[in-house]
């Protein structure tokens, strides 16, 4: 069985920056594909950002392109979501997914998407 916990949300003021941690345990990840979605109230949930645990085939939503950084940690077989430059439509309840194989152009649909973290909130106040 695999899990992702997600950790590093909070609250946080306009142009200032958070960085998420999706932690993985249950097996190798070596070749998964991670995402990080974000489900704002009233809103669906979208993809923010997503690459193959190697690194490459990254992707990044327009809305946080520049702003937002994907990166990982093979050895602590962590994900990280480094958000800087903050902006108050950036709240929003962040997950990560993870896939065993991956097309880039499947990124975006949750459906593909074998397993969940259980989300962790990020507001960013005005």
């Amino acid at each position: 069985q695999v899990q992702l916990v997600e950790s590093g949300g909070g609250l946080v003021q306009a142009g200032g920056s958070l960085r998420l941690s999706c932690a993985a345990s249950g097996r190798a990840f070596s070749s998964y594909t991670v995402g990080w979605f974000r489900h704002a109230p009233g809103k669906e949930r979208e993809l923010v950002a997503a690459s193959r645990w190697s690194g490459d085939n990254t992707y990044a939503a327009d809305s946080v392109r520049g702003r937002f950084n994907i990166s990982r940690d093979n050895a602590k077989n962590t994900v990280y979501l480094q958000m800087n430059s903050l902006k108050p439509e950036d709240t929003a309840v962040y997950y990560c997914a993870a896939r065993g194989t991956l097309d880039y152009y499947d990124y975006g649909r949750m459906e593909k998407y074998d397993y969940w973290g259980q989300g962790t909130q990020v507001t960013v106040s005005s």
